[in-house]
């Protein structure tokens, strides 16, 4: 009966000057001597253990790492499958031959990450698998080795060549993974503009098409939204560009977002933060083309000096005026005609008589609140009525008159 000692004896016999460590014939880089350091041998002794460790590493995945407890059927379990044993029949050939091709080696693990990624997980998971690989490989190796009386810094040297091995296969994973993301978000992007486009066509296009639209772009269709318009294209997303449809390639560059609630206004405001805006009326996705436009005149009018120069402007806050200077000719015919008797007036006392004439429409006549609104005494309210009503004669009791008049005040420039 052979005694352990002896056949320690018969393999380093036979292996001996093999198993010892071959020096490095130069002084470049570790990772790159690394391979070479390995006696070409060690592929005869590791190669029947290998073989038979694959299923074993793939048991033991699904045993420690619930994402894999599962039968490994499709497409994800075959190609897990094939990578373990791919992984270890390149290994052994990289040890035979440190300048093997890798081309094989790298479509199988990019494939794994892009498996992984429209498997829906993160790449951390298959990278955990990739580490209890390592564990079982390095543990049957290890065993083998010290079986065939390979020397200790030998295995040493192995074990830093299995786990350099897997950090490369990991990052194979990692690549092919980012890639899949990569092309996966710019297919969502492109599906997202056509949803965009869908949304601001007019005529609008038909609800079912919107809808099918919406669920390949992975965006909920609110039951109102409202239009964003941008002055400029921003340096930087706004915040609030993160759960809308965007388009900041325009000439006008504007988004689509759900309508926020009354007591959401500043937050939504504040993500709008980096470009002045104007933010469309609340309507239903079928007329978001409405928003839009009303968004846009809204930011003409504040460059014209009509509206506020404001961060943020609220079309909801100037519905009457947004309708009045639509049409510029109709609006300054209807100036023309209700205000004329002001026209007279040198600059400083038509703003003091077209402020107190609106205020003096709005409230009725009521003295008090003029006085209130306009930060003077009720007396001097009094002094200016009787001179509005020497310019104005009967007009300020005709209801349709005063009606127009305070559309024409609205509609006058500041």
């Amino acid at each position: 009966m052979t005694r352990p000692q002896d056949a320690r004896s018969g393999v380093e016999a036979t292996y001996g000057p093999l198993l010892t460590p071959a020096r490095p014939g130069g002084s470049s880089g570790r990772p790159v001597q690394l391979w070479a350091l390995l006696p070409r041998e060690l592929a005869t002794v590791f190669r029947p253990v290998l073989a038979d460790v694959a299923g074993e590493v793939v048991r033991e995945i699904q045993r420690t790492i619930p994402d894999y407890a599962r039968p490994l059927d499709g497409a994800f379990g075959k190609a897990l499958k094939t990578g373990v044993q791919m992984a270890f029949l390149q290994f052994v050939e990289r040890i035979v031959n440190p300048e093997a091709p890798s081309e094989d080696r790298r479509s199988v693990f990019l494939s794994l990450g892009v498996q992984e990624f429209h498997q829906g997980r993160n790449v951390d998971v298959l990278q955990a698998a990739y580490r209890v690989g390592a564990r079982v490989t390095w543990r049957r190796v290890a065993e083998a080795g010290r079986r065939a009386g390979v020397p200790s810094a030998t295995l040493c040297l192995l074990a830093e060549a299995i786990f350099a091995y897997i950090d490369e296969l990991s990052a194979l994973s990692v690549e092919g993974h980012a890639e899949a993301r990569e092309k996966a978000a710019g297919a969502l992007e492109r599906r997202r503009h056509r949803l965009m486009e869908l949304l601001l066509a007019e005529p609008p296009s038909p609800p079912e098409v919107v809808k099918h639209a919406a669920d390949l772009a992975r965006w909920q269709l609110p039951d109102l939204l409202v239009a964003v318009a941008l002055d400029q294209q921003p340096d930087e997303a706004p915040a609030a560009a993160s759960t809308a449809l965007a388009d900041f390639e325009s000439a006008s560059p504007c988004l689509l977002l759900p309508a926020p609630a009354p007591d959401e206004r500043e937050r939504f405001a504040e993500d709008l933060a980096g470009s002045r805006a104007a933010i469309g009326p609340a309507v239903p996705p079928g007329f978001a083309a409405r928003s839009l436009r009303a968004a846009r005149e809204a930011l003409r009018l504040v460059d014209s000096g009509a509206l506020a120069d404001e961060p943020v402007t609220w079309c909801v806050d100037h519905l009457s005026r947004l309708w009045l200077l639509k049409e510029p000719f109709l609006a300054a015919e209807l100036v023309r005609k209700r205000l004329g008797p002001l026209a007279g007036l040198t600059g400083k006392q038509h703003s003091r008589l077209a402020g107190t004439l609106l205020a003096w429409l709005e409230t009725c006549g009521n003295v008090r609140e003029v006085a209130e609104r306009l930060a003077v005494h009720p007396q001097t309210v009094r002094s200016r009525a009787q001179e509005l009503e020497a310019l104005f004669a009967d007009g300020l009791r005709d209801p349709e008159r005063r009606f127009e008049m305070i559309l024409a005040l609205r509609a006058a420039p500041s």
